[in-house]
């Protein structure tokens, strides 16, 4: 997994590519624990992620409940596997997809 971050004022967004799993979400957490405290915007671009497993899905949830509290979360560009994975765990009722 390999991950981007772009910054403009309170607005962040995280283009996130290859597979986001049990061994590399806990990277991807720790950067967020940081980088989410001043956000009040956040956009994850998951156009070029290929797979996402149930570490990667708890990662976002996560994300969401905190952007809840401070902003607003959405999940955009989400390819066909991926956008599966959200359907069958339900988190297609849960996220804001684009």
């Amino acid at each position: 997994m390999t991950y981007e971050m772009n910054r403009q004022d309170d607005a962040l967004i995280i283009s996130v590519s290859g597979r986001l799993d049990t061994n590399t979400a806990p990277e991807l957490q720790e950067v967020l624990d940081e980088a989410l405290d001043d956000v009040s915007e956040l956009t994850f671009d998951l156009d070029d992620l290929e797979y996402i497993s149930s570490a990667g899905l708890r990662l976002l949830l996560v994300a969401q409940k905190r952007m809840t509290k401070q902003g607003s979360m959405r999940v955009c560009n989400a390819g066909e596997a991926v956008s599966e994975v959200f359907e069958m765990s339900g988190f297609d009722g849960i996220l804001t997809l684009e």
